[in-house]
């Protein structure tokens, strides 16, 4: 394709379509004539969590610092969510959150969040985006091969249509092929992209797992009127508080639930066992509203969820023209809520690398290495701060560095339970509004190391206290693999 004279490059492609590669798509219709979605579920501009997304039934967290950049991708999303009754809200005013050493203030902290079901929010997302003039949906097809020139670049994919037709020249095997301008992969957890790469002969250094062995159970009921929170939520803590629990007010007068528990502490999936779950936790709100549901609703399990970061910014033979963003690259521990913030950070960074090659007038080639370098930089902190924790749930591996850091957060969440102004920074580093920095400034500092304040930190634990869906990630330093990172 020639792709490089005028205003846009040719074509695109895009393998996958959901959130992640939704995003990524609303970027390159602004710099691309055609970007062609390749997605492996029958999708419609109405469709919303689709079959290949297990996780997306369960409750779901946009932090703050995510719908920023939603609103800017798309003007009128968050009004478009309220007008389906997806409640929005300062985080500390509406939210009932048992830390470990006691219940948050009910206090302003400038945050506001919306919460929704993921379904509501992808639905609005794909119907903006497959409505764009520039952007197509070839659905159902399944991505199979990556296209290489005599140069090393990539030119495009050959994919296989799953039933129904499409696709332009017949490659072998049956399959279609599509070229590109560029490539992007957000294929997902799933989605095979470390398998095409090997295909290639490109050399991916291994991932870096860490087991947490979570499982989450989520069932969607009726909310009553007149509460006055909008979450409940009960955070758990390595090692001693293995269950938690969320429960977020969604569209719809409904509340989503997601109960957790790591290791062996499965939430049940039969009504009665479910509720005797909710009332072992320390936070009485979840068995409350859960005492009134019929029983009768759809439960969903999600379980074994790990996280892994696949290091693609460190391989030296990475190929021109393709690029990899969201789950794709890295699969996070869903009970931070960071997943969907990190892939609209990651689009954002792809919008501003694109704009700056067309306004310096440079091409594509060079862009790709530079942006799994830059997706990598987007990670570290994220990846630090739940890495840390989730290392605690192993008594076997335990860096120093880790402890450290846990020790730190049960003395931060001793004085934020007292300090209103503790608590707003740390509501603004859990949405990734603010530096995990903030949570170590002069001011901090001297309230989380007085003295006593160990003393508060050791205190008696709540029955369960635990960290949920929109559950807020541990603060800590993110000094690790910086070096991975340079040019």
């Amino acid at each position: 394709m020639s792709g490089e004279t005028g205003r846009r490059w040719g074509r695109a492609v895009v393998v996958g379509g959901g959130f992640a590669g939704l995003v990524a798509a609303r970027v390159l219709a602004d710099r691309f004539e055609e970007v062609t979605v390749l997605e492996q579920d029958p999708v419609t501009p109405e469709t919303g969590v689709h079959p290949h997304a297990p996780q997306g039934w369960h409750a779901h967290a946009l932090l703050a610092r995510g719908a920023e950049v939603l609103e800017r991708f798309f003007p009128g999303l968050r009004a478009e969510l309220g007008e389906h009754g997806a409640p929005v809200y300062d985080y500390g005013e509406r939210v009932s959150f048992l830390l470990p050493t006691g219940y948050a203030p009910r206090a302003r902290t400038g945050v506001l969040i919306q919460s929704f079901t993921r379904d509501l929010l992808e639905r609005g997302i794909r119907r903006r985006v497959l409505t764009l003039p520039q952007v197509r949906s070839l659905a159902p097809v399944r991505c199979e091969e990556l296209m290489v020139g005599p140069d090393g670049r990539v030119t495009g994919v050959r994919y296989r249509p799953v039933g129904g037709e499409g696709g332009h020249a017949s490659g072998p095997e049956g399959l279609f092929a599509l070229e590109a301008d560029l490539v992007v992969d957000a294929s997902g957890r799933s989605g095979r992209f470390e398998e095409r790469l090997r295909a290639l002969g490109v050399h991916a250094p291994a991932p870096r797992v860490l087991d947490a062995r979570i499982t989450y159970t989520t069932v969607h009921f009726p909310r009553p009127e007149g509460l006055d929170y909008d979450i409940a939520y009960q955070m758990t803590f390595a090692p001693d508080i293995p269950r938690g629990g969320v429960l977020l007010a969604v569209e719809r007068g409904r509340w989503a639930c997601s109960l957790f528990g790591y290791g062996d502490q499965t939430p049940p999936t039969d009504p009665e066992g479910y509720l005797e779950f909710a009332h072992s936790l320390g936070n009485p709100h979840l068995g409350e509203q859960l005492a009134d549901r019929t029983g009768a609703e759809q439960v969903h399990r999600y379980t074994n969820v790990n996280s892994r970061w696949f290091q693609y910014h460190r391989s030296n033979d990475w190929p021109e023209r393709l690029v990899a963003l969201g789950d794709a690259v890295c699969v996070f521990d869903p009970v931070y809520g960071q997943g969907l913030t990190v892939a609209a950070l990651e689009a954002d960074l792809l919008r501003r690398m694109l704009a700056e090659r067309r306004d310096s007038g440079r091409g594509l080639d060079g862009l790709a290495r530079r942006y799994q370098r830059g997706v990598a930089r987007v990670l570290l902190a994220p990846w630090t701060v739940s890495g840390n924790s989730d290392l605690m749930w192993d008594p076997e591996n335990r860096p120093l560095g880790a402890r450290i850091a846990h020790a730190y957060n049960r003395r931060l969440f001793a004085a934020a339970v007292h300090d209103p102004a503790v608590w707003a920074r740390f509501a603004q580093v859990v949405n990734m509004v603010a530096s995990p920095a903030t949570l170590f400034h002069p001011s901090v500092l001297a309230k989380v190391l007085r003295p006593g304040a160990a003393l508060r930190a050791t205190g008696a634990l709540p029955a369960g206290p635990s960290r949920s869906a929109s559950a807020p990630a541990e603060p800590v330093t993110a000094g690790q693999a910086a070096a991975d990172l340079s040019d």
